[in-house]
């Protein structure tokens, strides 16, 4: 009599055979319930999937605000279409994850890693990067071992004609293309994966395709746009102190309320605001981006207030009719979010500061820093280090 044991062994193998042979399903599925094998493929399987759902989680809540809910991207200046599949068919992991943890600091990418002093720990981040790579539909393309040569000077006439106008005279990105000369972005691409871009483009996106550029060509370009690499701004002063709670939220308590006019019902332009604080206006101003970039540069006597974190803050923020605004870097994509927010709450007098903090720092409005402690001064890759004191900088209106 042949044992039991013996015989179920038998039946497994046949099982699996089978479920190789023929792709048959059934077979599969007792293979996988009824050999060791099997079950730790369920389980990695199960794990996988627990792990695609809490990055689906994390992905709406801090991510689709500017990408998307879809992932098709340019929902805010710059937000790139991250579901794109030419773009996932390069995009490795690693480089997700550096993009992730450090942003693009002097643009609206935000560093959400908490080494940065943004919300996001190691594990959340590794999640949302495994639920973008399962958003990818076509094999990965092995770009990260091409190393080019090339020469910048050849093709500076061909970026004028065909790149400048989206990207940039020095490649500093635009409404409606992300930077490629930031250098948190090179120090982690690799020469394939511009060459690939350049070569297949992004459909559906505005980066268009030149399959009929010479090789040569291509390589020139990845070369010019490694020469032009350059930090947008000064880079973020390290370690000081985390950011306040909002214990001080109104300016200029026992000043009078603004007078604003606003664009289209909704908007305030930094000039009137700057004005009124230098007039010594009784209002508030939110800082609706990740607390990183609150520490880097955020207006003058502004406070964090995320955008992602409103549930958790609103019931801190005066309901007496005191004038709220709200700012970001999109320039209207995180604050716009916040105002209407605070609207739906009955919040009489709020505002979207229109042009964004890139506007504001470029016409000499005062602003601060604030660092996180323990962020490593050379967080911002290519950026000299810089130690700037807890301070109000900037002429005044």
């Amino acid at each position: 009599m042949v044992p039991l044991r013996a015989t179920f062994g038998r039946l497994a193998a046949l099982a699996l055979t089978s479920a190789l042979l023929t792709s048959c399903k059934p077979a599969h599925r007792f293979w996988q319930r009824h050999t060791r094998a099997g079950r730790a493929e369920v389980a990695a399987q199960r794990a996988h999937a627990a792990r695609v759902q809490r990055g689906r989680v994390t992905y709406v809540r801090y991510c689709a605000l500017c990408h998307r809910a879809d992932g098709l991207g340019y929902a805010a200046d710059h937000a790139n279409a991250l579901a794109n599949q030419q773009f996932l068919a390069v995009a490795s992991p690693a480089f997700l994850r550096s993009a992730i943890v450090d942003g693009r600091p002097g643009t609206p990418m935000s560093a959400w890693g908490r080494v940065h002093g943004g919300p996001l720990d190691d594990r959340t981040v590794d999640d949302l990067v495994v639920f973008l790579r399962s958003r990818a539909r076509v094999p990965r393309v092995d770009v990260e071992h091409v190393h080019v040569s090339g020469h910048p000077d050849d093709v500076r006439a061909l970026w004028i004609e065909r790149c400048k106008n989206c990207h940039g005279a020095t490649g500093e990105g635009s409404t409606t293309a992300t930077s490629l000369t930031h250098p948190n972005f090179l120090h982690t691409v690799s020469d394939g994966y511009l060459r690939y871009t350049i070569t297949h483009g992004r459909p559906g996106t505005p980066m268009q395709s030149f399959p009929a550029l010479p090789a040569q060509t291509v390589d020139d370009l990845v070369a010019l746009i490694r020469s032009m690499q350059h930090f947008p701004g000064p880079p973020p002063p390290p370690n000081y102190e985390p950011p306040p709670g909002l214990d001080h939220l109104v300016l200029n308590p026992t000043g009078g309320p603004p007078n604003f006019t606003l664009r289209e019902g909704r908007f305030v332009s930094s000039a009137d605001v700057a004005q009124a604080l230098h007039d010594g206006r009784r209002m508030v101003i939110l800082d609706a981006r990740a607390t990183s970039d609150w520490s880097r540069s955020h207006i003058a006597g502004a406070l964090p207030f995320p955008f992602y974190d409103i549930q958790d803050m609103t019931g801190r923020l005066p309901h007496d009719g005191t004038w709220i605004l709200a700012y970001c870097a999109c320039p209207h994509a995180a604050s716009g979010h916040v105002v209407d927010e605070l609207r739906t709450r009955h919040f009489a007098n709020t505002a979207v500061i229109d042009e964004g903090i890139g506007f504001w720092e470029s016409h000499g409005y005062p602003v601060a820093h604030a660092a996180i402690v323990g962020a490593p001064a050379d967080a911002v890759v290519g950026a000299p280090p810089a130690v700037v004191a807890p301070s109000a900088v900037g002429p005044k209106p």
